[in-house]
């Protein structure tokens, strides 16, 4: 049985990452992909998402979306993923093109032409808001939003928040109040999931999908000496392998102003909210399952 999920993202080399999970594995049924300002800007992460379906000779809408958060002033991380967002590989110039349908419309077109369908943002949830905020009909199609983002052991932005909801953390805050199902795939996760040198090594010898994440991967302005975090990538590795992942159900809520703008605040003793919960939250991971995953998944592919 196969699980049918949109991708919300801005590539960005983990994203990229990401989207050859989703567009390879015959357990998931992408549908679309949509495309928000967040790593570089929106231009940009569109041409990404179109280069990564075009490499794999695949046929699956591309929407642009939002060119800049709903309020917050917009802030990329092209010190992180390169001014392109994914140096490091030649992709040609003939990707084709997005559709003209705006990120929004096409997300309500698929989700409403859906029974169920999972909903997987890996940028900011900008595009997101704007959907719900205009067609809060679509809440009913979703079956469950499965999203990178946040964190409940510091950030990556600021000492609490982390970049996808820092981007747009009024956004985030419609999405965690949109009454939707919510797994959140934050730092807590995607920091311990590192690529290890040797996987990395390994990935240039494998196969030309190999080659082409490697030369990404070792353009990436993030993380230590003992690998590289794919933070995107957990989202379809949660898909799939859920078995792997502690996880925590509780509330959570999102900073919009102040010094701790984009934090997200769990209510870990279920005492403010009257023991509602709106996410579940991933607090660990196994580490050496995703690495041996990662390998196995691109073995596969050409």
């Amino acid at each position: 049985m196969t699980t049918k999920i949109i991708m919300d993202t801005d590539p960005g080399i983990d994203d990229a990452a990401a989207l050859t999970m989703a567009i390879n594995d015959p357990s998931i049924d992408l549908k679309l992909v949509t495309a928000v300002a967040g790593n570089v800007t929106v231009d940009k992460t569109t041409a990404n998402a179109l280069k990564i379906i075009h490499f794999f000779g695949k046929d699956i809408p591309v929407a642009a979306g939002a060119e800049q958060p709903l309020i917050k002033p917009f802030e990329d991380a092209a010190r992180i993923h390169g001014e392109s967002g994914m140096p490091g590989y030649d992709f040609g110039n003939d990707y084709g093109q997005p559709i003209k349908t705006t990120a929004v419309e096409a997300l309500h077109d698929a989700i409403m032409a859906e029974d169920e369908v999972t909903l997987v943002p890996t940028g900011s949830y900008t595009n997101i808001a704007l959907l719900f905020s205009e067609y809060p009909e679509v809440k009913s199609h979703i079956k469950r939003i499965v999203a990178m983002g946040g964190s409940m052991s510091g950030g990556n932005m600021t000492s609490v928040a982390e970049f996808n909801v820092f981007t747009d953390p009024d956004a985030a805050r419609i999405m965690y109040n949109s009454g939707i199902p919510i797994v959140m795939v934050g730092l807590d996760v995607t920091l311990k999931a590192l690529l290890t040198k040797d996987t990395i090594e390994k990935l240039g010898q494998m196969n030309k999908t190999g080659e082409m994440l490697h030369a990404l991967i070792t353009h990436y302005n993030d993380g230590t000496d003992e690998g590289r975090p794919m933070h995107d990538v957990n989202t379809i590795f949660y898909l799939l392998h859920p078995e792997a992942f502690t996880t925590k159900k509780m509330w959570v809520d999102v900073q919009t102003e102040g010094p701790t703008i984009g934090a997200t605040v769990g209510d870990v003793r279920a005492a403010y909210h009257d023991g509602k919960t709106n996410a579940e939250v991933c607090l660990d991971i196994d580490a050496d399952y995703f690495n041996k995953w990662f390998l196995d998944e691109v073995s596969k592919m050409n």
